[in-house]
């Protein structure tokens, strides 16, 4: 069953189980499915799992921004709300890589590479990017290239 075919379903489920929050989620993240369809002008059955947690990792950040700039603000409430949201989002994704998990794949990629300073860095982190599939923050991966070329 494709991601977008589990979703609908989960969506159902949730309207039976009447949990308005996690179905309010779950209409959002179709949406936003929708209109990247409708924007590559694709039909909706075509929305590939690439292109489907490739979204849902865009809905994951928007959340992450605002927990930060909730919890900046004061506003935990607020902050509590979009933590929630993100869980439900987080059923969608893969695994997350560990710290160990990414150094190591962050040292595969330089050795492989030959990379010796910095100003390779793009090279390291589009081959990190491709490795991990989604599974690493961009911003993790960035901070231990950055660690590990002098």
């Amino acid at each position: 069953m494709s991601l977008f075919a589990q979703l609908d379903s989960d969506i159902k489920d949730a309207m039976r189980a009447r949990a308005t929050e996690k179905l309010g989620v779950l209409r959002m993240l179709k949406s936003a499915l929708k209109a990247t369809a409708i924007e590559k002008g694709i039909a909706d059955e075509a929305i590939d799992d690439t292109i489907f947690m490739a979204i849902t990792r865009r809905e994951m950040k928007k959340r992450a921004d605002s927990i930060e700039a909730f919890e900046k603000g004061g506003r935990a409430e607020l902050a509590a709300k979009e933590k929630a949201e993100a869980e439900v989002l987080a059923a969608y994704l893969p695994k997350a890589m560990s710290p160990e998990e990414a150094e190591a794949l962050v040292k595969a990629a330089i050795a492989e590479l030959g990379a010796t300073s910095k100003a390779q860095m793009g090279a390291v982190m589009k081959a990190c990017n491709e490795r991990a599939a989604g599974r690493a923050d961009g911003r993790m991966l960035s901070a231990i290239v950055g660690k590990l070329l002098p």
